[in-house]
């Protein structure tokens, strides 16, 4: 096992210096934020491409999801198919211990944008930022080649993955997807349904560009409500969902703390949470409203439309 004081300042600790004429400006800079993730986080983060290690990324994320086996999140053919094409397969070792992978396509528009499928990260990983590590080296891959956006998308009830997505990265959240990938029913998803965000990562902008150098846009809801803000949903002392109120240009959205958990406890309080997060946060969002951060203590903050127009102008 590759230990912390195993990576040295000057050890390379990512494939991404292979590439020699980088397409954007924006690449070196980016590289260069991939290698201090990597480092920080302890592994070697690389792309793959040989079948042994595409199988090696089959079986990461069937030990993370534990899918129904006749719905994998991936086939090893299918990473074969996906590298062979030119599209992105990427992991983070830990010495020989493949602990973290990600997979994303190109999509349009053409050349400009690839949208990052899945990514995901084992028990040996906890608490070392290796998602934060594999992003950054997906975003110097992507600018190597020229691309200037990346999409994917995540649960809107997972209160970590938003805070991760959303601050972390300085993803933009774009569009609520109900249901958007059918029954999955595995050892993460439950039965509940597959609600998503979709969000847009603009590589070079000036915020993601300070997120990706661990400079954060933070908001703190108790200093949303001091100025107005609204809210729309918020938590019961049984982390049941409780509506409140959209009559506000800044609303908060509540999300319980651990759905996870949540799903095997109590199911149906689950549900409830997923359809009151679908009304308030969807509804919003399909009226023009845009999602302005994430506490990290669990609340969505939301601009409504007039208020987004008024910023525009």
């Amino acid at each position: 096992m590759t230990e912390v004081s195993d990576v040295t300042s000057m050890e390379r600790v990512t494939d991404l210096h292979r590439l020699a004429v980088p397409r954007s400006s924006a690449a070196p800079g980016a590289v260069a934020a991939a290698e201090t993730a990597a480092r920080a986080a302890a592994v070697q983060v690389r792309e793959i491409t040989d079948l042994s290690s595409l199988e090696g990324v089959y079986r990461l994320y069937d030990a993370i999801w534990r899918p129904d086996p006749k719905n994998p999140p991936v086939t090893t053919e299918l990473l074969r198919a996906l590298t062979k094409a030119g599209n992105y397969v990427a992991g983070a070792y830990d010495g020989a211990q493949l602990i973290g992978a990600c997979v994303a396509f190109f999509g349009a528009p053409a050349g400009e944008s690839i949208h990052s499928h899945i990514a995901g990260a084992s028990r040996a990983a906890t608490g070392r930022h290796v998602g934060f590590a594999l992003k950054q080296h997906q975003r110097a891959w992507a600018l190597q080649r020229g691309v200037s956006e990346i999409t994917w998308t995540f649960d809107p009830l997972v209160s970590r993955n938003a805070y991760f997505n959303l601050v972390k990265l300085a993803a933009e959240a774009e569009e609520y997807l109900p249901n958007f990938y059918g029954d999955v029913n595995d050892g993460i998803n439950g039965t509940d349904d597959t609600d998503r965000l979709l969000v847009r990562w603009h590589l070079t902008t000036a915020g993601v560009v300070a997120a990706c150098s661990g400079a954060h846009t933070l908001l703190d809801a108790g200093a949303e409500l001091a100025t107005g803000a609204v809210v729309a949903l918020s938590r019961s002392e049984q982390d049941t969902p409780v509506s409140g109120s959209l009559a506000g240009e800044r609303l908060l959205v509540g999300v319980p703390p651990d759905i996870e958990a949540l799903r095997a406890s109590d199911p149906g309080s689950a549900k409830d949470w997923r359809v009151a997060v679908r009304e308030v946060l969807g509804a919003v969002l399909a009226d023009g409203g845009r999602i302005a951060g994430f506490d990290k203590s669990g609340w969505y903050v939301l601009t409504r439309r007039a208020a987004a127009e008024k910023g525009r102008q």
